[in-house]
């Protein structure tokens, strides 16, 4: 009876997530890639990051790690295509947006120690910015945290180049109208948490990363997580590439740096809430996400955590442009689908 059951439960997780995949297909991506989907699994994960090189990544590293047990690695393609370095599971990668996650937490810490009133607005903490930002005076941090403020995001702005180092991304979105009114509405904004990170750093007096690596990467013994690329050996972090160019751009500076390792321990511990207090679990909770993804130029990654399965899985590929994103979201799907069949099984015995 336990195994019809199991077995049913996993049928229901496939059909549910195959209309999500399909229907995002159906509208935003090439046939090809709802074929794709609907081919039969490989037997492993392992198996799944050589279907994703030959389906034309450059290189995927994926950690997995079930709660209580150790993590598991698995890669396929390249390190570094020009120097022709396989890659490997403890490279570092550069994460994009999955940063958020970091500065949420951060945030969520000065608030709980008084430092910080999310409910203050952007205006109390920037004053010079009223005026230059549509509603600064009503958009709260709260709101800035949970995309819900209505500025517009810098990097969606007219001819924003993604190889270009700006001196100041905010200049791209000063005195141009919000997106809508604050709290009606959600719109993801880079830009609010580029104006959170510099609030941050404003209130401690000094540079906020050096807060996140004091309170939240040093407790955890996450020690393979940097700020820059500027912190690293560029050699050992993973070469990044866009469909149709010859590129490496590894070398653009695009924020946070670090291995799959500390990227799964991470999600983790935020899922466990282990470097929180109670109550700053609660005003966590209120203001962001538990998993994220990144993209930056040559570098996309998603990390979550599943609670059906009790299993972080982080997802590097080195690879983006055409419909890489997508392709990327499938695979990740794929190697999600062959874990649960492989707890059903491991159930069954």
């Amino acid at each position: 009876m336990m195994q019809l059951k199991n077995k049913k439960t996993l049928t229901l997780m496939r059909i549910t997530a195959l209309i999500i995949t399909l229907t995002s297909i159906y509208f935003f991506a090439p046939w090809k890639f709802a074929l794709y989907y609907l081919s039969p699994l490989p037997t492993t994960v392992q198996d799944q990051t050589i279907d994703a090189i030959e389906q034309g990544m450059d290189g995927i590293i994926v950690y997995v790690q079930k709660s209580g047990q150790q993590p598991e690695y698995f890669v396929q393609g390249w390190h570094d295509r020009d120097k022709k370095i396989a890659a490997y599971a403890h490279a570092l990668f550069k994460i994009g947006s999955i940063r958020k996650l970091y500065d949420a937490s951060a945030l969520t810490k000065l608030a709980g120690a008084g430092l910080i009133d999310v409910d203050k607005t952007l205006a109390d903490y920037l004053p010079s910015l009223n005026g230059r930002i549509e509603n600064a005076d009503k958009i709260t941090l709260r709101m800035m945290a949970q995309h819900r403020s209505g500025i517009a995001n810098y990097t969606d702005t007219p001819n924003y180049d993604w190889s270009v180092s700006y001196p100041d991304p905010l200049a791209l979105i000063l005195d141009t109208p919000a997106d809508f009114s604050p709290d009606t509405d959600y719109g993801y904004s880079n830009t609010n948490y580029l104006l959170l990170r510099r609030i941050m750093s404003n209130v401690l007096g000094y540079d906020h990363n050096l807060f996140i690596k004091a309170e939240i990467l040093a407790p955890n013994d996450l020690t393979n997580t940097f700020a820059s690329i500027n912190d690293v050996n560029i050699d050992q972090l993973m070469s990044g590439y866009y469909v149709g160019y010859k590129n490496d751009f590894k070398t653009l500076d695009q924020g946070y740096v670090a291995t799959a390792n500390d990227v799964g321990r991470f999600i983790l511990a935020l899922n466990n809430g282990t470097f929180f207090t109670f109550e700053e679990q609660v005003l966590y909770a209120s203001l962001y996400e538990y998993e994220h993804t990144g993209w930056v130029l040559g570098y996309s990654s998603i990390a979550r955590y599943h609670k059906d399965i009790d299993t972080v899985v982080v997802q590097f590929i080195n690879t983006n442009g055409n419909d890489t994103v997508m392709l990327s979201g499938i695979i990740y799907n794929r190697i999600i689908d062959i874990l649960r069949t492989r707890r059903i099984q491991s159930s069954e015995l």
